[in-house]
């Protein structure tokens, strides 16, 4: 375990994260130390963060064989200008009149980077960022007029990105303004309603999921309730425009073909679907595929759809619990084909247990043959609440992935490009595998609305179902509610999640 000890209780997420990206086979805690503590650590961790921040000092301390060692300090300038004029000014947080201003977060970030970086003598893909949405940093900074030079270098010498990655911020951040120029974001909203089952419970999942077999009887219960939040979310926003619904899960078709019909019908029946831009269905696992299924998305004009494998490499699916063949995929490929017009996105994930970059070409190359519309990469991330989480927690099993993540994202970029598809949205996780990334590549005219505008935090999400997270936009202001995600709670508590979305958009309806 590393053990990073604070004067203050301030940080701990980015510190945390960041630690964890250097040494991600490691368990990271952050701890406060005591009043008693705070000049010389009795107990000494193998990191010490010292925030003085009324000073404009921040002091990386190490604790090594030799005792502990003063590895990288910084003053910084405070928001008035004053303090040492040698300091370390990295912040691109700018004040109105475009000047920048005193930032601690993203000075403690850096130096510590700088100081992991010497520490083990590995740099990230990313540098310093931690957060989820890399393309949000040269998005604001075109809104603030820079030229791309300038928002290179700025992504570059503050945050230690990549060259590559920090053109591929760039790109994503215009083609996601070129996409949004003509929705009016900030005033609609879209609608996420959530589907919490699946065939298997696959080894990585930590999304709420639960076997569509053993709940056969109360999912028909679960639709109920599912039907009584739109009812209310209709009535809620009955003079807001519509932009986007998406049905994920779990496996939405995981339904049968009639529970389907009945959602849909629902849906279009409580909604003004006349602003509606995309009705996306996941139909995920291509086990739960049928055409009796696909007709029925059809008929009720559903024009995006996932069918997501995750690999071709088939002892990969049987390890992780996916119950379905390679050739099962294909198959799904061919009659989504033959059974609507539908823009089919393809999830597809990287640092799988035991894959190689030989698995990932392969599974490219295949997945090239289909000629989806979308596809995404994902770096695998092991999160609390999946079995594989669990079993790394409890048993000391190691599902060490495929090693050279970066060597899988430049086949996986490559082959996407080669296919005549282009990045349009990106986020990263918590624990993602390499500090790499989730990319989004599409055809022309083929990007996900909704992938663009839950990312990027700009538009209102009403979420419905079990462990469904709302999110309310009012101008800066960004404010979320989770449904329950156990779902024997969520049929008993239907009430309260509809006090919980009242609550949460008053300030907005």
């Amino acid at each position: 375990m590393i053990r990073v000890l604070f004067n203050k209780d301030r940080y701990f997420y980015d510190v945390h994260s960041l630690v964890k990206a250097f040494y991600p086979g490691e368990d990271v805690k952050c701890l406060v130390m005591r009043d008693d503590e705070a000049a010389s650590p009795a107990d000494p961790a193998d990191i010490s963060v010292i925030l003085d921040e009324e000073n404009g000092l921040i002091k990386i301390e190490f604790t090594d064989s030799a005792g502990v060692r003063i590895l990288k300090s910084a003053a910084c300038r405070k928001n008035d200008g004053t303090g040492d004029q040698s300091s370390i000014d990295i912040t691109p947080v700018r004040d109105e009149d475009g000047n920048r201003i005193y930032n601690a977060k993203n000075t403690l970030k850096r130096i510590l980077y700088e100081a992991l970086t010497e520490k083990t003598g590995r740099t990230l893909p990313w540098g310093s960022l931690t957060g989820i949405r890399p393309t949000h940093i040269p998005g604001v900074l075109m809104e603030a007029g820079l030229t791309d030079d300038a928002i290179m270098s700025e992504m570059r010498n503050t945050y230690f990105a990549s060259e590559k990655k920090a053109a591929l911020a760039m790109e994503i951040a215009k083609r996601e303004r070129e996409i949004l120029s003509g929705t009016d974001y900030a005033s609609g909203y879209s609608l996420y309603m959530g589907i919490p089952f699946c065939p298997t419970t696959c080894l990585y999942c930590s999304f709420p999921s639960y076997p569509a077999g053993a709940w056969q009887n109360r999912i028909d219960e679960y639709l109920r309730i599912l039907f009584k939040e739109m009812e209310h979310a209709s009535r809620m926003f009955e003079n807001k425009k519509l932009y986007s619904v998406y049905v994920g899960g779990g496996t939405p078709t995981a339904l049968s073909a009639e529970q389907l019909d009945e959602l849909l019908s629902r849906l279009q029946s409580l909604f003004d679907m006349s602003y509606v831009q995309e009705l996306t269905v996941e139909a995920g696992r291509p086990d739960s595929i049928t055409e009796a299924k696909l007709k029925t998305l059809s008929v009720h004009g559903v024009d995006r759809i996932s069918i997501n494998p995750q690999t071709m490499q088939q002892r990969t699916l049987d390890l992780i619990g996916r119950r379905h063949s390679a050739k099962d995929t294909v198959s799904a490929f061919r009659l989504a084909r033959a059974s609507g017009d539908f823009k089919i996105n393809t999830d597809l994930i990287l640092g799988l247990p035991g894959e190689n970059a030989s698995d990932v070409r392969d599974t490219l190359e295949k997945i090239s043959a289909l000629k989806p519309d979308d596809l995404t990469i994902h770096a695998l991330a092991v999160k609390r609440g999946s079995r594989m989480h669990a079993m790394m927690q409890t048993k000391g099993a190691v599902y060490p992935g495929f090693e050279d993540m970066e060597e899988a994202a430049r086949i996986a970029e490559e082959s996407a490009r080669g296919m005549g598809l282009v990045p349009y949205y990106l986020y990263r996780q918590k624990n993602i595998a390499g500090n790499f990334e989730n990319t989004g590549y599409a055809a022309p005219g083929a990007h996900g609305l909704y992938n663009i505008l839950i990312n990027e935090d700009i538009h209102s999400i009403v979420a419905l179902g079990a462990g469904a997270i709302s999110k309310c936009v009012c101008g800066n202001v960004i404010e979320r509610s989770e449904n329950v995600k156990d779902l024997g709670q969520y049929l008993e508590r239907s009430d309260e999640m509809l006090e919980r979305k009242e609550k949460l958009f008053e300030r907005i309806l």
